[in-house]
């Protein structure tokens, strides 16, 4: 991406909901989208009186995440007071992390066109969300805001990088990778429509080969890659046009219009002197020590760029391939097994990332749900294989035998799709056809060979599809040539 003589720097703190049942300082269920003010206590208000008492879900799920994006888990960790004022943050402060959060110094590698790029992470820490306002308008054009405090005190970890990103694709490519991390150890969902996952960037601008660091504005409750990516991009432009136009960039805090793909200014960019932290008085500090952190350590899944890395080694897979299976750990695990039912990775690779991912996408769900199991899709290649039924036969049933999570050896025997492929009964067909087209035929032993696909198709017609396309071709070539 050129930027004429400049290049972008960005950091990203990602919010990511947390898959506790219940919320970080309260025993107030966390689900999302129940009716609005069900999932509350005096706790989550903010009444007077109610304390915290801290979540221990809320810290495993945090030590895994700090684990797996190798950072340090630090053994002593503080949480803060954030102080500003919003509607919907009821105790005028947020629980979070300050000064000593529960993870530092860590990285996560990124790869784009078969480089590695490495990201640092510069602190990942636990805090309380806020609550939402629900922003209505009256027949009379008159506005008005409610408050719903189901989502207050539910738990969130922030993962803050360093500013290591250049371009709005090495974006894009850290957060996918972070949101597999996170959904991979089932401790997010990773669903940005709902906000379980979504970003806020710190972008500047500088020019290339300057070390220091231009001033940044930052872009706020960004929840698509899509918007994230475009978002970047304006605002990396904006800032270099007001440079080069003999102008200074302003440090603030700017949103962006999906409709319009611009950013604007929403309020001037606070800092951490702003926000007045300070230890928060009913929490002890917390103390981790070695044998809690072994324990998470010892039962980490198999990540994705391990999982990526041993599918090339193990299946001869290429990145592409593993990139797209390794993303998603249903998908993976289908992958897997499938293997087991037909060994030709390649194969099931190419059958799961068109066909399947095509059905999948249709019914929005995920590979675990999906009602055509890894064995049913290792026994339509085994068909295919076998010579039972042709490739492009196996595409066409394909949507069907999905849908009906049926095995595709009894759907053909009913459906009466076997293929063809007795040599007497494909000679009898041919000599037919041949019959048929007696000037086609002269052409064809008159040097146009072309007319074979002809006399192909011909053949594949009066069988209905059924004859095998390699016997055909072989048949059709011995008679024409006389062999």
């Amino acid at each position: 991406m050129d930027y004429s003589g400049y290049e972008g720097v960005i950091g990203l703190e990602v919010h990511a909901h947390l898959l506790t049942k219940s919320k970080i300082f309260c025993g107030s269920s966390a689900e999302f989208g129940s009716e609005p003010n069900s999932h509350t206590c005096p706790t989550c208000m903010g009444l007077p009186g109610a304390l915290p008492v801290l979540n221990k879900r809320v810290v495993d799920f945090a030590i895994r995440a700090g684990l797996a994006t190798h950072c340090a888990i630090n053994r002593r960790s503080i949480f803060a007071r954030k102080n500003y004022f919003y509607p919907d943050l009821p105790k005028g402060y947020q629980i979070s992390q300050y000064e000593e959060p529960l993870c530092t110094d860590g990285h996560l590698d990124i790869f784009e066109n078969g480089s590695k790029k490495r990201i640092r992470i510069k602190r990942i820490h636990m805090e309380e969300d806020a609550g939402k306002l629900v922003h209505e308008a009256t027949i009379e054009t008159s506005s008005y805001s409610l408050v719903d405090f189901n989502r207050s005190s539910v738990p969130l970890l922030e993962i803050v990088s360093e500013p290591d990103l250049a371009t709005p694709v090495e974006a894009i490519l850290y957060l996918k990778m972070l949101r597999d991390i996170l959904v991979y150890l089932e401790i997010c969902d990773g669903n940005m429509e709902e906000g379980s996952f979504r970003c806020d960037a710190n972008v500047s601008v500088r020019k290339k080969g300057d070390q220091t660091l231009g001033t940044r504005a930052e872009l706020k409750n960004l929840n698509s890659f899509r918007y994230i990516e475009r978002a970047l991009d304006y605002e990396i432009i904006r800032q270099i046009g007001v440079l080069q136009a003999g102008g200074e960039v302003v440090q603030e805090t700017r949103l962006f219009n999906p409709s319009e793909e611009v950013t604007y200014s929403m309020r001037g960019k606070e800092e951490a002197h702003d926000y007045r932290y300070f230890p928060d008085p009913d929490l002890v500090p917390l103390m981790v020590d070695e044998g809690w952190v072994e324990s998470i350590r010892s039962n980490l899944p198999e990540l994705p760029v391990e999982k990526m890395e041993r599918f090339m080694s193990r299946y001869g897979l290429p990145r592409y391939d593993v990139e797209i299976l390794a993303g998603d750990r249903a998908l993976a695990d289908y992958f897997e097994e499938a293997v087991t039912h037909f060994s030709e990775p390649k194969t099931v690779s190419n059958w799961i990332m068109s066909e399947l991912l095509r059905e999948l996408k249709e019914g929005g769900i995920s590979a675990k749900d999906a009602p055509f199991r890894p064995k049913h899709l290792g026994e339509l290649l085994q068909l295919i294989k076998d010579g039972v039924i042709s490739g492009k036969m196996g595409k066409d049933i394909f949507p069907e035998i999905y849908k009906q999570g049926t095995s595709a050896k009894h759907y053909i025997e009913e459906k009466g799709l076997v293929q063809i492929s007795d040599e007497s009964a494909l000679e009898g067909t041919i000599e037919k056809i041949l019959a048929q087209h007696p000037k086609e035929l002269g052409e064809f032993k008159a040097g146009k060979e072309k007319l074979l696909g002809f006399f192909v198709g011909q053949v594949m017609k009066e069988t209905k599809g059924k004859a095998n396309p390699k016997l055909l071709n072989e048949l059709l070539l011995r008679r024409l040539k006389g062999q």
